[in-house]
């Protein structure tokens, strides 16, 4: 079976260089009985690789069992693994067959490995090396044969070294490690995810699939998901159900992404999402001046053609008092702040046509395509021409610069 038979088989999503590693080596040990350790932050989607190694193994015919070491007590964790006999401990009405009894012939996938008790690591041990086990209050040799996958985002050596797990089981659980990427590392399958848990949900809630425009696009690849894929499934669920407009911009999707800290291990070195809050918001809030200037233009028109005095509604007013208040670009003349609008009316009549020349000039100073192409030139003077690490100082991607240079004409 292919790489591309064995994403489709199991539903994975993507064609990162890394991604693609994991599988193939899943694939290449998967008709052997070794032990694989799969290691990746949590949210990755580490469970499909001992789904993948077990569907492609001689035991696909017997028993596959997941099991969260992390959600298992620690009193009762020897005995959901290897089994009790009755009145071995309290509430032990009678005997019953563990995990590893259960699966025998199969493959057991142990999750979150690293929280495993001490003693119960001794016994996993012992299964590893010999295939034997004892149940909890018995003397019984019992023999298994079971393959054993297991799972963990921690930092195995860290663990080792502060004695929470033994250096012995590791190297036996790790004959074969099996990295999977977190998701700030797969930006070209980011949308692809997103664009299938939107079909999914728009199936599970019976509504058409939301999707994202052009910049929500960016926005969505350029974020750094600390909790990848699982954060990224509750985030389309999330938009799927709450918002009734089925096309998502930039704005509205930054509204679903919390606020997230630099000294997060998942975001170190990396552009927090307060940091994307922010320049994302300065770009609103110029397209909403630009926008604002454009009506303040009409209303002073409208005001001159009619030759005289007028009385301002509140909107206006407010309006007014806004892109009046302390404007002045490229050291022209601001135009003194208005006060009290709504009770006395402007007096526009004795403007010159100079004066009002330089709210033209003032709009097209705060114009955002000239800011965009200064701070591109800029940025591409910086670098001397290098692209990739202008985009970068920029904060967008290599593509979108490469087209916004088309677009102003830049001569590089």
């Amino acid at each position: 079976m292919n790489l591309q038979q064995i994403k489709q088989r199991f539903g994975i999503i993507g064609n990162a260089p890394l991604l693609n590693r994991a599988l193939e080596i899943a694939a290449q040990v998967a008709p052997t009985d070794i032990s694989v350790l799969v290691t990746g932050e949590s949210g990755t989607g580490k469970e499909i690789i001992p789904q993948v190694i077990h569907q492609l193994s001689s035991r696909k015919h017997g028993e596959y069992i997941a099991v969260n070491c992390g959600a298992i007590p620690e009193g009762t964790i020897d005995s959901e693994l290897f089994g009790h006999e009755k009145g071995s401990f309290t509430g032990a009405s009678a005997s019953r067959e563990g995990y590893f009894q259960v699966a025998d012939g199969g493959t057991i996938f142990l999750d979150e490995v690293a929280e495993l008790p001490m003693q119960t690591q001794v016994r996993l041990l012992r299964v590893l090396e010999t295939g034997e086990f004892i149940r909890v209050g018995s003397s019984k040799v019992i023999k298994t044969d079971v393959r054993v996958v297991a799972a963990t985002n921690e930092n195995m050596q860290k663990a080792i070294a502060s004695g929470k797990f033994r250096e012995d089981l590791f190297y036996r659980l790790s004959i074969v490690p099996i990295s999977l990427p977190p998701l700030r590392d797969r930006k070209d399958d980011i949308h692809l995810i997103f664009r299938k848990f939107s079909a999914d949900f728009a199936d599970k809630y019976r509504m058409p699939a939301i999707k994202l425009n052009p910049d929500a696009v960016e926005v969505v690849n350029r974020y750094n998901w600390p909790g990848n894929i699982r954060q990224l499934k509750n985030v389309v669920e999330q938009i799927s159900v709450i918002e009734t407009e089925r096309e998502i911009d930039a704005f509205k999707l930054a509204s679903f992404l919390p606020k997230t800290y630099s000294n997060t291990p998942a975001l170190a070195n990396t552009t927090t999402a307060d940091d994307f809050s922010e320049r994302e918001l300065m770009y609103k809030f110029l397209f909403d001046m630009k926008g604002d200037l454009n009506e303040l233009k009409k209303l002073v028109l409208e005001i001159v053609n009619k030759g005289g005095d007028i009385k301002l509604t509140s909107d206006q007013s407010a309006m007014v008092k806004k892109m009046y208040t302390d404007v002045d670009a490229k050291g022209t003349r601001a135009l003194p702040s208005p006060t009290r609008a709504e009770e006395a009316p402007y007096q526009f009549g004795h403007q010159t046509e100079e004066e009002f020349e330089v709210h033209e000039e003032v709009e097209e100073s705060l114009s955002l395509e000239d800011k965009e192409k200064e701070l591109i030139e800029k940025a591409l003077e910086k670098h001397r021409g290098k692209r990739k690490y202008a985009a970068e100082e920029l904060g967008i991607s290599e593509r979108t610069l490469y087209r916004k240079i088309k677009e102003y004409n830049l001569n590089l």
